[in-house]
């Protein structure tokens, strides 16, 4: 914007006055839309944090209703009507993300058809739920063998989780290290999850250059 003066052949450029309000506006315009990421960002951390609190309450609920592990219940057919039994050895077997129908073999299945049926959750069918960030959510155990990030026994697992959020989630949950505690995670894109260490985050881990995504399990 230009001002004209009534001297012929003379302009005038912004007051100092003016482009002192011009950056103020610029200044809060970049303030609302930094706090709206942050505020995106935030949600997308209570959301992960909320589905694993729900499926860990499912989880206790239907244990303390029927003194039997959901998914592995060996009696799921007397509990709910239409339930199909588990093996009864206090583990879930199969994988998190798993998509097959419920059997002895296909625990991680059963879960969700055991914890559905029971009204511990919505849904239908047999298949992981829908996680907050696009991945899905499931349940899975970890043995001697092939153990879960370090973690053995029942776990719940969320998957495509970014780098970013993964990190704020454990911090809140636990210790904020992927290597310790009782929430772990490591690099997408493996079936299911890996023995071992991940090195993902942490105080001895470098941030990631980009917002890669992540499997992240808390054990139940």
């Amino acid at each position: 914007m230009w001002k004209y003066n009534k001297s012929p052949g003379r302009q005038s450029g912004f007051t100092l006055v003016e482009l002192a309000i011009v950056l103020v506006i610029i200044g809060l315009i970049l303030a609302a839309v930094l706090k709206g990421q942050e505020m995106i960002q935030n949600g997308k951390v209570k959301n992960v944090i909320n589905d694993l609190k729900g499926v860990t309450a499912a989880y206790y609920s239907y244990q303390d209703r029927y003194k039997a592990i959901p998914g592995d219940d060996a009696a799921a057919a007397t509990h709910v009507t239409g339930g199909v039994a588990g093996g009864g050895d206090g583990l879930i077997a199969g994988l998190f993300n798993a998509t097959a129908a419920p059997a002895v073999g296909a625990e991680s299945n059963n879960f969700w058809q055991h914890t559905r049926l029971s009204g511990f959750l919505t849904g239908d069918g047999t298949n992981p739920a829908n996680n907050a960030v696009g991945g899905v959510i499931g349940v899975q155990s970890g043995i001697a063998a092939a153990e879960i990030y370090g973690m053995n026994g029942n776990t719940v697992c969320v998957s495509n989780i970014p780098w970013k959020i993964a990190q704020a989630v454990d911090i809140t949950l636990d210790d904020g290290n992927s290597n310790t505690g009782t929430v772990r995670a490591g690099a997408a894109g493996v079936t299911g999850t890996v023995t071992g260490l991940s090195g993902a985050y942490g105080t001895a881990a470098a941030p990631a250059a980009t917002d890669t995504l992540h499997t992240l399990c808390q054990k139940i």
